[in-house]
């Protein structure tokens, strides 16, 4: 009896402690968001994600960083579940102005704050740097944008480093077996191509998002360039292309200069900025090599 008497102020100051902390980790701050761009800068700053719109759809497009366990589906970005989001109770719901449509309704359940990126006449590299530091002001995590910020820069210098002559690049994503998206000016892809010094192909103009829409002969004109397919590729388009006889006389295909790269988020911020850098520099050494 004395024993226990003896080690009572200690378990209780124990349990008060494990008290404190559940009381605490209630109550820090949760986010929610409509936009995959803003949910991997959100996960790269290790700000607490309570709910996150089409999350498979994330992971095939974005692929990662991978969107933590305890996120709740939301449903489709456009349409996304009120009641859900409702039982959440965010502290804040970020959208892009994409989505703003939608700020009637969600803003009856907590504030909303758009945050826009890809702008037109813009440079969508500060732009990136500068969703990056707003982001990090709005979930307190000003010295996590920084890092992030510095990170990816130091990562640029490395790899351009790494950077041999090549061919213009010509960027492209397909969207069926006859049309690609081309990216060019006030993209990610272009911006990062930039900071690599790398010269892409595409001069034409492009729309806001950094892409034209054309049909695969448009890509003929281009026959000295580098070509890049990003995945993922829609279904059936890849039967489609081994029968395609606009496709195999494209002087890369038939050269056997095309690289595919795996699913990488062009119209995302400073996480898919690293990952296309990456993987685009790995995939040019090693078709060096080859």
């Amino acid at each position: 009896m004395r024993t226990l008497l003896h080690h009572l102020p200690a378990l209780f100051t124990g349990w008060i402690l494990m008290l404190a902390s559940a009381l605490s980790s209630a109550a820090s701050p949760q986010w929610a968001t409509l936009d995959w761009t803003l949910v991997e800068t959100l996960i790269a700053l290790d700000a607490p994600l309570s709910g996150v719109a089409q999350i498979d759809a994330y992971h095939a497009w974005v692929d990662k960083p991978r969107i933590p366990d305890t996120a709740i589906d939301l449903g489709l970005r456009t349409q996304p579940n009120l009641e859900l989001l409702a039982d959440l109770a965010p502290d804040a719901i970020f959208i892009s102005p994409m989505f703003s449509h939608l700020t009637p309704r969600l803003s009856r359940i907590a504030p909303v704050e758009s945050l826009p990126l890809y702008q037109a006449d813009s440079d969508t590299w500060q732009e990136m740097q500068a969703l990056t530091r707003k982001l990090g002001e709005h979930v307190d995590r000003e010295k996590q944008a920084e890092s992030l910020i510095a990170e990816t820069m130091a990562l640029i210098n490395r790899l351009k480093a790494r950077v041999s002559p090549t061919a213009p690049l010509l960027m492209v994503q397909f969207m069926d077996e006859r049309h690609v998206r081309v990216f060019g000016e006030n993209g990610l892809y272009h911006a990062v191509l930039e900071q690599l010094g790398i010269a892409n192909a595409w001069q034409a103009p492009t729309n806001a998002w950094g892409f034209s829409l054309v049909g695969l002969e448009g890509l003929a004109a281009y026959p000295d360039a580098q070509l890049v397919v990003v995945e993922p590729l829609p279904v059936g388009v890849e039967a489609s292309l081994a029968e395609s006889g606009l496709w195999q006389q494209l002087p890369s295909v038939r050269e056997e200069r095309v690289i595919t790269l795996p699913p990488l988020w062009s119209f995302g911020a400073l996480p898919s900025a690293q990952r296309f850098a990456r993987t685009l520099v790995s995939a040019l050494e090693a078709q060096h090599d080859d």
